[in-house]
């Protein structure tokens, strides 16, 4: 086979990579040549765009290092992390919706007790965070593994400032109580830009878009036999609530992060100056039984 031109290499190509044995890949591979052939019929790029793309693909691969996946934020500000989120997760009425995981979440993340300071020490408005976990539609989930992570009142996340003098910090991991519960204290997170010093700062810029994300706490909580949930709750007011450089708000995540006068909290501790305290109620969808 030879003498292809724009039209007959398409079928040239699907021909070959038909002949991978794993029938999935077979699949994914056919429908990334008809898709991405067409995309470049549509465009028609010049040799010098597509060197230009080529450049910036390769500027974004330079830019991943072990704090930092400039691929993740390239998939996030197209909307594909989402679109992906929302292929995966169909999930029964009732249940708490789904977001993007987002690039700070740390693995095994330090556990402390009920009504712990997750930010001990750091400057911000206090906030008391309060819910319960449940099964969609059923009792409360006793021994829940709630893990908690955000960003500090200036925007940034403990991960891009770590050193000797800052460790882990706004974030943790709790048991919900027998009856579901499980309450914190922290501070306020604050609207923050996505890294913007790379190839998809660089993007979003030419594109005439902001790098912003409203305020938000993420939350993903796992219990035994039911589908483990990542998601966020925003600040209700927030400016980048209708333009989330990531695509990730949901109306359903929306909650008022209430302002509260100096005094006794819901949850008995005596706080001396004006605080935040959201409440939100997170249902677990039962795990999917595979045939």
């Amino acid at each position: 086979m030879r003498n292809f031109d724009e039209r007959s290499i398409t079928a040239a190509v699907r021909e070959r990579v038909g002949q991978a044995s794993d029938p999935r890949l077979r699949q994914v591979s056919d429908a990334l040549i008809r898709h991405l052939h067409d995309f470049v019929r549509e465009i028609e790029p010049t040799q010098e765009e597509w060197s230009r793309a080529i450049a910036f693909l390769t500027r974004t691969g330079h830019m991943c290092t072990a704090n930092r996946q400039e691929f993740i934020l390239l998939s996030d500000a197209l909307g594909v992390s989402m679109l992906v989120d929302a292929i995966n997760h169909h999930l029964p009425g009732g249940a708490t919706e789904t977001t993007v995981l987002g690039p700070f979440y740390v693995q095994e993340p330090p556990e402390l007790p009920l009504g712990a300071n997750i930010s001990p020490g750091l400057a911000g408005v206090p906030l008391l965070v309060t819910g319960s976990v449940s099964s969609a539609g059923g009792p409360g989930l006793a021994g829940a593994a709630v893990d908690v992570w955000h960003s500090d009142g200036d925007g940034y996340y403990d991960v891009q400032q770590l050193d000797e003098d800052h460790g882990l910090a706004m974030r943790a991991r709790l048991r919900t109580a027998p009856d579901g519960a499980f309450h914190f204290w922290t501070i306020m997170p604050a609207a923050y830009p996505i890294p913007n010093d790379g190839p998809v700062g660089e993007m979003l810029a030419a594109q005439g878009r902001h790098p912003y994300r409203p305020a938000h706490v993420h939350f993903m909580i796992a219990a035994p036999a039911h589908e483990q949930l990542v998601t966020h709750v925003f600040v209700e007011g927030d400016a980048y609530l209708d333009s989330d450089v990531v695509f990730g708000v949901k109306d359903s995540l929306i909650r008022p992060f209430a302002e509260m006068p100096a005094g006794m909290a819901p949850d008995g501790t005596r706080v001396d100056r004006p605080y935040r305290h959201l409440h939100y109620d997170f249902a677990l969808a039962p795990q999917r039984r595979v045939a």
